[in-house]
């Protein structure tokens, strides 16, 4: 295929997929009957859903759902005249699925609650969109995928990248063998994350439901440096900077290589930068073998390597490279020559159309929480793994670690009394 051919086929292919992703659903969607009522739990990361929703015709947004009454008065406000009917609002999520005219809910609240979140309104009949990564451990994503399927609901992550058309286009490329057998995935996160301090024992500020916010999580004691962010550091909380970033890379290095689970994982670095509460690694390299290829996710959170300029992330394969960033790719034969390039819209309103679709008329999702799992247990293979300081073995068929006892206790954790999930 020459240059030229290639440039013409893949500008086709952008304008092609980005039509078809904007025509399910449209027509008489704001009909009444086809209205999409939805509840949206957690309002930082949430504001986005809300906006992305506002511009999808025949949905409104019925329910503004935070543990934090400042953020809820700043949805309500930004809210205010922009629908119909005013959304109602809530700190506590229940109320949401208690109500019967709402279809679907968004959850951006912190990853200890998305599967929690997700299990229960699937239980009320609702679909869902789930923040990334979409569970606190590995048996939290068989929960998910399990509660998904018995109460046939739309259940869709947001790793938003498996709906833009220049990605998707990407992948295609590879598929048709743009750069031969793919044989390797390398991600990259550069950053220069801030100490997060050591926290103080602290009254609980009067806009905040710290017991709500703790939710399914066994109880611990408030402290200053918690909120809103710097839960993602600690175990007990979140999953470091593999969950937090690495599941979005991972996500399309396995889409790419055409992969589904591992053989062998390690991650080895530690916390190197600061002396100060964060448990979880701020520099680190994590490693998949799958037999006949493998990928990475090089991480240096606090230190931006600005000389290095890593890309995104790299495909590498026996007749070149494909580079994705941004929203689109590049393609270099092996002597680094540039033989063609493909990009395309990006943002978060086509993939949560493509959710929207999915309720409405039957669309297939692009990212179904199945699929979306085994991405994000690439990344729970890898704090097991750096957390008990070994590489670890994995068993494809049976999807379980091997020969580890100390891997074990890691799979799941503890919760609050009367918050275990239950499918």
């Amino acid at each position: 295929m020459n240059r030229r051919h290639f440039l013409k086929s893949s500008s086709t292919l952008t304008t092609s997929l980005a039509l078809y992703g904007a025509v399910p659903g449209l027509r008489g969607a704001d009909a009444p009957s086809r209205r999409i009522r939805v509840g949206v739990m957690g309002l930082g990361r949430g504001m986005d859903h809300v906006r992305a929703l506002q511009q999808i015709p025949g949905v409104e947004v019925a329910w503004l759902c935070d543990i934090d009454t400042r953020r809820i008065a700043a949805a309500a406000k930004w809210m205010d005249g922009k629908q119909e009917r005013t959304a109602r609002t809530t700190q506590d999520f229940r109320q949401m699925l208690d109500d019967s005219s709402i279809e679907a809910i968004t959850i951006a609240a912190p990853s200890f609650w998305h599967a929690p979140a997700t299990i229960l309104a699937c239980s009320a009949g609702k679909h869902v969109y789930v923040e990334k990564p979409g569970s606190h451990n590995a048996q939290e994503g068989e929960w998910m995928v399990e509660a998904a399927r018995r109460h046939n609901r739309k259940v869709q992550m947001g790793t938003q990248r498996r709906s833009w058309p220049g990605v998707i286009e990407a992948i295609e490329k590879l598929r048709a063998g743009v750069i031969g057998k793919v044989l390797a995935a390398r991600t990259y996160y550069d950053n220069a994350r801030p100490s997060i301090g050591r926290g103080k024992p602290a009254p609980v500020p009067a806009n905040f439901n710290y017991e709500l916010w703790q939710g399914p999580t066994p109880e611990r004691p408030f402290v200053d440096n918690l909120l809103h962010y710097n839960w993602h550091w600690r175990w007990h909380w979140g999953g470091g900077e593999l969950a937090n970033n690495g599941v979005h890379a991972l996500d399309l290095a396995r889409w790419g290589l055409g992969v589904d689970y591992p053989t062998r994982v390690t991650y080895v670095g530690g916390r190197y930068y600061y002396n100060d509460d964060q448990e979880t690694p701020d520099t680190a390299i994590a490693t998949y073998d799958f037999g006949t290829c493998n990928a990475s996710f090089d991480h240096s959170s606090c230190n931006p390597r600005a000389q290095a300029k890593h890309p995104w992330l790299t495909f590498f394969g026996e007749g070149g490279a494909l580079v994705q960033e941004g929203n689109g790719y590049k393609v270099y034969d092996l002597k680094g020559v540039e033989t063609g390039t493909g990009t395309g819209p990006g943002g978060d309103v086509v993939h949560f159309k493509n959710w929207i679709d999915a309720i409405r008329d039957g669309a297939r999702l692009n990212q179904d929480i199945e699929d979306a799992q085994r991405s994000t247990l690439l990344c729970h293979l890898g704090n097991i793994a750096h957390r008990i300081r070994r590489e670890i073995h994995f068993d494809p068929v049976s999807r379980k670690i091997v020969g580890e006892a100390a891997a074990l206790p890691l799979w799941g954790r503890d919760y609050r009394t009367g918050w275990t999930p239950k499918v």
